[in-house]
C-alpha cells in the first residue's frame, strides 16, 4: 500500500499544467473530466472525476492552517427543506440544487446570484416521493446545465442565462409515482438518469439521453417486465429466471436507480447501483422465491449501448431495504501483491465491498458496523450467510441495521495518499413484522411494503432509550485490510457525505448543524463552525483567482427526520436551506439559526375508546408517519400535528381529501372512509392530550419549543 500511495505521488507532480479555462459558461466535456488533475480548482462532475472518488488535489488549506477558515460567503435557498445537493464549480461559477429541484447559478468568489431556474414541480407531485422533494444536483455539459425534477423531467439549460433549451419526460407511466432526485451524470455526450418510487410501486430503469438534442439512445430496466411478453433484452431474460409469479406486475417490481453510477473510460463500463424490490416483502412479490435480479445489485452496463456487462448482487431476494443505491468508488489498489482494478461500495446492508470492476467478482467484504441479518459474505459465492434473527417472515424480528442503513445516500470519499475511504456510516435498528395479506396495492403517493408499520413506543423514556441507541459515526476505513483506521462518534444518526483532500483532511457536515475538518491519516479534529441546519451532502472544495474555498449545502430533511421523526430529535436542528462557503482569513457571520417556537393550541376533546385509539395509532404511522413522524411527533421538517388549530382541526376531513394537493399534501380519499379519517383525527388529539401533559400542563398560547 505505501508503494502504491508513493507512485499516486510521482503521477501528481509529472501530470501536465493547468489547462486555460474556456471563455464560455460550463463549457465541460468528456476530455476535460478525465484531465480533472489539470484543473483541480474546478470540480466538473458530480464525484469531481469519473471514479467518484470526491478527493481533491488542492492543498492551500491544509492540515497546518485549517483552523484559519472563516465564513466567505453564504447564500439563502428558496426552500427550507432537505437539501442534498453536490455543488459543480467550473471556472468560477457555482451550479447547485435546492428543494423542489430548484437551480441556482451562482458567483464561486462571493454568492452573486447570477440565474435562478424554478421547474414549478407541480404540488400534486411533491406528495409522490418516500424521502423528501430533495434533489442531489447538476451536470454540465458544452454550455448546458442538466437537472432531474422532483416529478420526472430531465432539463437542459443554457449555461449563461438558465433558461430551458430542451426537456423530455423519463417517466413512462404516469400512473405511477416515478420522482427523480438523483444527479444526472454525462458520459461521451449522452446524459444518465434514473428514477426513484419504489415504495410506491414503479419500475426501475436508467435512460440515456442525447445532451444535445435530448433524444433517447437507451433504456436499461433493472427488473422484467410481464413475462407473457419478450424480454426487452438479454438482461431481462437473465433476471426473469430469477422471479417467480407475477406478484411484481402489479407492486411494480423496484428496484430503482435513484442514485449512485460511475464510469470508467478505459473499459467503457457504466456502473449503476439498484434499489430494494417493491414492495419489501418477497412473499407478496415473487411467492417467497428467487433472488430477484437486478434489485440490490451493482450492474455494470456499455456506456455506449446500455448493454449487460456483468452484475453482483448484494443482498439477493432483499426484504429489508438494503438498496445498493449508495456512493460506488473506483480506484486502483494493491491487493496481495497485484494491482487491482476496484470498485468499492459500502451499501445499506452494512457490509464493504471491494470488487473486480472489470469482471464483477467478489475481493473482499466486511461488515463496518454492527449487523444481525447475515454472519458474513461468503468469498466463494459472494453471497451473504444470512441468519434466523432477521427472518421477519416467520414472526416479528429487530433488524440491524433499519431500513435506513448502515450508510444511505450520504456520499464517501477515497483519499489515493492515505489509501482510506472515508464513510458516513451509522447504527439503527427496526422492528419489522410481515403482514398476513396485502391491505392494498401501492398507488400514486399512498405507499404499502407488505410490513406492518414498525411499532415505536409512544413512552418519552423508552423513545429516548431507542433514540440513544442511533448513532452516527464517520469512519476512515481502509479497503485493503477491510478495517477500520480511525472513527468518530456523533450523537445522531445522517451526518454529512465526506470530502478529503490533497492537504490531508476530511471535512464532513453533520446531522447536528456543523462543518468538521479531522487530519486525514489520524483522524484529528482540527477545525468546525456552525452551519445553522443539519448539512447532509458532500462538501466540495475548488479554488478562483488563486483562493481556495469549501463549501458546504445545509438544509435538514430527507428520509431520517420524516420517517423517525422522534429518534432524530437528537440532532436539535431546524431545517434552514442555505450555502455555506469558507475561506482561509475570512470573518463573516452566519445569521442567526431558525428557533421552531409554537404555540399551544386548546385541546380538542377526545371522544375514542381506547381501543379504538390503538387501531388510530396503526392508521396514523401507516399513512400518515412517514412524513409527519412516527407517533405523531414530527422530526421538525413538515409540521407537528399535535400542534394543531381548532382551524385546522375543522379543516381536516377536507385536507385529508385532497384540498391541498397542489401544496404537495396527499389525498387519502381513495383509502380511507370519514369514519377512518375521524379516528385519525382523534388519534392526533390524543397526542396534543399527551405533549401537554409531558410540558407538565402549560395552559394554551405558552410557546414551547
Amino acid at each position: 500500500m505505501k508503494r502504491t500511495v508513493a507512485a499516486f505521488a510521482v503521477l501528481a507532480a509529472l501530470a501536465p499544467p493547468a489547462l486555460a479555462a474556456p471563455k464560455n459558461p460550463a463549457d465541460v466535456d468528456g476530455a476535460r473530466i478525465v484531465a480533472a488533475d489539470r484543473e483541480p480548482g474546478n470540480w466538473m462532475s458530480h464525484g469531481r472525476t469519473y471514479d467518484e472518488q470526491r478527493y481533491s488535489p488542492l492543498k492551500r488549506i491544509d492540515d497546518g492552517n485549517v483552523g484559519k477558515l472563516g465564513l466567505a460567503w453564504t447564500y439563502k435557498l428558496d426552500v427550507d427543506r432537505g437539501v442534498e445537493s453536490t455543488a459543480i464549480v467550473v471556472d468560477g461559477v457555482m451550479y447547485t440544487t435546492g428543494a423542489q429541484s430548484i437551480v441556482y447559478a451562482l458567483d464561486a468568489r462571493n454568492g452573486k446570484l447570477l440565474w435562478r431556474y424554478d421547474p414549478q414541480v407541480p404540488g400534486e407531485n411533491l406528495t409522490q416521493g418516500c424521502c423528501d422533494t430533495v434533489n442531489r444536483g447538476v451536470a454540465v455539459w458544452k454550455g448546458k446545465v442538466y437537472v432531474g425534477t422532483f416529478d420526472g423531467r430531465l432539463v437542459a439549460l443554457d449555461a449563461r442565462s438558465g433558461t430551458p433549451v430542451w426537456t423530455v419526460d423519463t417517466v413512462e407511466n404516469r400512473k405511477k409515482s416515478y420522482t427523480i432526485t438523483g444527479a444526472p451524470r454525462i458520459v461521451k455526450g449522452k446524459v444518465l438518469i434514473g428514477n426513484g418510487g419504489a415504495e410506491f410501486g414503479v419500475r426501475g430503469y436508467v435512460t440515456a439521453y442525447d445532451a444535445e438534442t435530448g433524444k433517447q439512445a437507451w433504456r436499461f430496466y433493472t427488473v422484467p417486465g410481464d413475462p407473457n411478453d419478450p424480454p426487452e433484452d438479454k438482461a431481462m431474460e437473465i433476471a426473469l429466471k430469477t422471479w417467480s409469479g407475477r406478484g411484481w406486475l402489479d407492486w411494480g417490481g423496484g428496484g430503482t436507480v435513484w442514485d449512485s453510477m460511475a464510469y470508467d473510460p478505459q473499459l467503457n463500463l457504466l456502473y449503476i447501483g439498484t434499489g430494494n424490490g417493491s414492495p419489501w416483502n418477497h412473499k407478496f412479490r415473487s411467492d417467497g422465491k428467487g433472488d430477484n435480479l437486478f434489485l440490490s445489485s451493482i450492474v455494470a452496463l456499455d456506456a455506449d449501448t446500455g448493454e449487460y456487462a456483468w452484475h453482483y448482487q448484494t443482498t439477493p431476494a432483499d426484504q429489508w431495504d438494503y438498496t445498493a443505491t449508495q456512493h460506488i468508488v473506483l480506484a486502483d489498489l494493491n491487493i496481495d501483491g497485484q494491482p487491482r482494478k476496484v470498485l468499492m461500495q459500502a451499501p445499506k446492508n452494512g457490509f464493504f465491498y471491494v470488487i473486480d470492476r472489470t469482471n464483477g467478482k467478489l475481493i473482499s467484504a466486511k461488515n463496518f458496523v454492527p449487523i444481525n441479518w447475515a454472519t458474513h459474505v461468503d468469498p466463494a459465492t459472494g453471497r451473504p450467510v444470512l441468519t434466523p434473527d432477521a427472518d421477519y417472515l416467520s414472526g416479528p424480528k429487530v433488524v440491524v441495521p433499519s431500513f435506513l442503513g448502515a450508510h444511505n445516500w450520504q456520499p464517501m470519499s477515497f483519499n489515493p495518499k492515505t489509501g482510506y475511504v472515508y464513510l458516513p456510516g451509522q447504527e439503527s435498528m427496526a422492528g419489522l413484522q410481515a403482514q398476513e395479506k396485502p391491505l392494498f396495492i401501492p398507488h400514486k403517493a399512498v405507499v404499502n411494503l407488505g410490513v406492518e408499520v414498525p411499532d415505536l413506543p409512544e413512552d418519552p423514556k423508552v423513545e429516548a432509550q431507542i433514540r440513544s441507541a442511533w448513532k452516527g459515526r464517520l469512519i476512515a476505513w481502509d479497503p485493503v485490510k477491510q478495517a477500520p483506521a480511525w472513527t468518530h462518534e456523533y450523537a445522531a444518526p445522517w451526518n454529512g457525505g465526506t470530502l478529503s483532500t490533497a492537504g490531508n483532511l476530511v471535512f464532513q457536515g453533520t446531522a447536528d448543524g456543523r462543518a468538521v475538518a479531522y487530519a486525514a491519516d489520524s483522524g484529528k479534529q482540527l477545525w468546525q463552525a456552525r452551519v445553522n441546519s443539519g448539512s447532509m451532502a458532500g462538501p466540495v472544495t475548488y479554488e478562483v483567482d488563486g483562493v481556495q474555498y469549501v463549501t458546504f449545502m445545509a438544509g435538514w430533511g430527507g428520509a431520517f427526520p420524516l420517517v423517525t421523526g422522534p429518534l432524530s430529535l437528537s440532532a436539535r436542528v431546524q431545517p434552514e436551506a442555505r450555502i455555506v462557503t469558507f475561506r482561509l482569513g475570512a470573518s463573516g457571520k452566519l445569521p442567526p439559526a431558525k428557533k421552531a417556537v409554537v404555540a399551544l393550541p386548546p385541546l380538542q376533546k377526545i371522544t375514542a375508546s381506547q381501543d379504538e385509539l390503538k387501531q388510530a395509532r396503526t392508521m396514523f404511522n401507516g399513512f400518515c408517519g412517514s412524513c409527519h413522524g412516527l407517533n405523531a411527533v414530527s422530526g421538525g421538517v413538515l409540521p407537528d400535528l399535535r400542534y394543531m388549530t381548532p382551524a385546522r382541526h375543522e379543516q381536516y376531513v377536507a385536507v385529508l381529501s385532497g384540498a391541498k394537493l397542489n401544496r404537495g399534501m396527499p389525498s387519502f380519499a381513495s383509502v380511507l372512509q370519514a369514519k377512518d379519517m375521524e379516528l385519525i383525527r382523534q388519534y392526533i388529539v390524543k397526542r396534543s392530550h399527551d405533549l401537554q401533559e409531558q410540558l407538565k400542563l402549560l395552559p394554551a398560547g405558552t410557546a414551547a419549543n
